[in-house]
């Protein structure tokens, strides 16, 4: 019997309607469950997950069941879950699941370790609030874990950190470093799904602001990309020369924050790094300024700065307060929050077919292991990467080449020169 936390028992029936409907366009994790069924690689195995709980999240946890597992889940940020989805993941599906919209910094944390009551043989995280709850006790799951998986930039380079330190007590699959998940989930999916959450939340025209993106990784090019789009002009702050330097030859501008901030209409932080926009920055901030964070934690903008600085806050809607900083007025969106899933519904299920295909061979790589794995953070393989992307290709109607005998043999080889 299922055990849950959720807000409403009685959204379950809009929730379910907003999974199928995330399923009709994930074929490629459809068919993975189609395959599976049957099968059942699964049976017994018990998961946790701490995902953000979405309808493309439900579509990963209807395949999940379907081969077998046992699951609990938890969300993995405070204003990312959508309730009619937990409900119905609760009501309709009969998963543990411990996750409500706008919950507190305590009630989340207890939403986790209600999730891991489960005692996992797998955990699925996505920024690593879960691995790093079960390494306070490890001791009380290390027996029962064969290992996790990591969904996201912010968490891959958490637990990278603990492996360094000789502290990551059970093995890590790194989904967010899969091409299959990067290329397209981060670059694709956010460059989108920021800019909805921006315009949900303001309604403002892109066209003709001037726009300035911190970072210039996945992330950060896929919504230059898109703002560009709009007709913005975009400007790249960055403390890296090589992605600086990319940025700026595909013709986006490049300058410090400090100059930016004078300028900037809308900024947007991808950084995954602590006070991008920070005291300096909030100190030159032009009146109307909007400021939106597309990172995975809320500490790439600092929040206690403007908070410290305010002469009088207004809610101006549900996603935007405004603070009153001397004569100037400063736009915070959802708390400084992930702004696609805070005011809007997240990655395009298109993009999140590959990602969860990629989350669900992990699982089924994991049980398999039975443990034997080395507590190390994995890469996906490239094998898998591309029997995916083919997948996809292929769910797209869309044919590719294959190379003959002698076509593999020459990339083979060495013999053949001019």
């Amino acid at each position: 019997m299922a055990h849950y936390r959720i807000k409403d028992e009685s959204l379950a029936h809009t929730g379910k309607k907003k999974i199928d409907w995330a399923e009709e366009h994930m074929p490629v994790l459809v068919s993975l469950r189609d395959k599976y069924r049957h099968k059942k690689p699964l049976d017994g195995i018990r998961i946790s997950g701490c995902l953000h709980v979405t309808k493309e999240t439900g579509v990963l946890i209807r395949t999940l069941k379907s081969s077998g597992a046992e699951l609990s889940w938890s969300g993995c940020n405070p204003l990312s879950t959508q309730d009619d989805v937990a409900a119905s993941i609760a009501i309709d599906e009969g998963i543990s699941v411990y996750a409500s919209r706008g919950v507190s910094t305590d009630q989340y944390y207890e939403d986790i370790n209600s999730a891991m009551k489960i005692r996992p043989n797998i955990t699925i995280d996505d920024g690593a609030d879960l691995t790093v709850e079960i390494h306070k006790s490890i001791n009380d799951f290390k027996s029962a874990l064969y290992g996790g998986t990591e969904e996201t930039t912010t968490g891959v380079i958490r637990l990278r950190a603990l492996q360094k330190l000789g502290k990551l007590m059970y093995p890590i699959i790194a989904v967010n470093d899969a091409e299959t998940k990067h290329d397209f989930d981060n670059v694709y999916g956010t460059g989108q799904s920021a800019l909805d959450g921006i315009i949900r939340a303001t309604n403002i025209l892109f066209s003709g602001k001037n726009v300035i993106v911190a970072g210039y990784g996945h992330v950060g090019k896929g919504i230059s990309k898109n703002a560009a789009g709009l007709g913005a002009n975009v400007t790249v702050t960055e403390v890296d020369p090589i992605s600086a330097l990319k940025a700026k030859l595909d013709g986006f501008s490049v300058t410090t924050m400090k100059h930016a901030s004078s300028f900037g209409d809308v900024f947007i932080t991808t950084t995954g790094c602590k006070d991008v926009i920070g005291s300096e920055a909030i100190g030159e901030l032009k009146d109307g300024a909007i400021l939106a964070n597309a990172g995975h934690f809320n500490v790439e903008i600092a929040v206690s700065e403007l908070e410290r600085r305010s002469v009088n806050k207004v809610q101006v809607n549900e996603n935007i307060l405004q603070y009153d900083l001397n004569h100037r007025k400063v736009y915070l969106i959802g708390e400084g929050r992930l702004v696609n899933l805070v005011a809007a519904d997240g990655h395009p299920s298109e993009v999140m077919d590959m990602s969860f295909a990629n989350q669900f061979f992990s699982v089924l790589k994991l049980a398999e292991s039975k443990g034997s794995l080395q507590p190390m953070v994995y890469d996906i393989p490239r094998e898998q990467d591309q029997e995916i992307a083919l997948a996809k290709l292929k769910s797209m109607n869309i044919d590719i080449d294959t190379l003959t005998q002698e076509q593999e043999a020459y990339l083979n080889g060495f013999s053949q020169g001019t």
